[in-house]
C-alpha cells in the first residue's frame, strides 16, 4: 500500500496543472485564428438545393436555379445587421457595373422593413429571396450576416467571404476572384 500512495500523489499534483496547460494552448490557438476566414465545405461544389419565396412576392418562389447561368455574387444581409447597411451603398456600385448580385434577406421578422431598406438604401440585387427563418442560410452555413458567396456559372460555390464586401477589400482580393470566374466563363 506505500508504493500506491506516493503514484496517486503525483498524478493528483499535476493533473490540474495539465488541464491548465492544455486549456492554455488551446486558448493561444485561436488567439491566432482569423474570424473572418471561416472554411466552408461547399466550397468547389454544387449551391444546396432550396426554395424561397421572392422578397416582394409571396408567390413567386425560387430553387437553385437561379443561382446558375454566369458568375454571381450571393449576398446574406439582414435589417438588424449594422455591417450589412455599411456595405449596402459598395453593393449597389458593383450592380451598377453589371455584376450580378442575388439578396438573400436572412432572419428578418419583417418583409415590409427589408423591402422599406432596399426602397430608401437602393436594390442592389438582381433577385431578392426572403429567408425569415434562416432555413436557406442554414443550408449554406451562414454564420451570421453579412456574408457573400461567389458562385460561378455552373452554380458551384467557389469563394465565401465573411463580412462585409467593401472598396478595400474587393480591389485587393475579392474582383480578382470574380475576374477569374468569368474568365472561366467565357472559355
Amino acid at each position: 500500500m506505500s508504493e500506491e500512495q506516493p503514484k496517486r500523489r503525483w498524478w493528483v499534483l499535476f493533473a490540474p496543472l495539465i488541464v491548465f496547460a492544455l486549456l492554455l494552448v488551446f486558448l493561444l490557438k485561436g488567439l491566432g485564428s482569423d474570424p473572418t476566414k471561416l472554411e466552408s465545405v461547399l466550397i468547389d461544389k454544387s449551391v444546396p438545393e432550396f426554395n424561397a419565396v421572392d422578397l416582394f412576392n409571396n408567390d413567386k418562389v425560387y430553387s437553385q436555379e437561379v443561382l446558375k447561368g454566369g458568375p454571381m455574387l450571393m449576398n446574406v444581409w439582414a435589417t438588424w445587421c449594422p455591417t450589412c447597411r455599411a456595405e449596402h451603398a459598395f453593393l449597389n456600385e458593383l450592380a451598377a457595373q453589371g455584376i450580378p448580385i442575388v439578396g438573400l434577406n436572412y432572419k428578418d421578422d419583417s418583409r415590409a422593413k427589408a423591402i422599406d431598406w432596399l426602397n430608401t438604401l437602393g436594390d442592389p440585387y438582381t433577385v431578392n429571396l426572403f429567408d425569415p427563418e434562416g432555413d436557406v442560410a442554414f443550408e449554406f452555413g451562414v454564420y451570421g450576416a453579412p456574408e457573400t458567396y461567389f458562385i460561378d456559372a455552373e452554380g458551384k460555390i467557389r469563394y465565401r467571404h465573411v463580412g462585409d464586401v467593401n472598396a478595400r477589400n474587393w480591389q485587393n482580393k475579392l474582383k480578382g476572384i470574380y475576374t477569374q470566374l468569368q474568365q472561366e466563363a467565357q472559355q
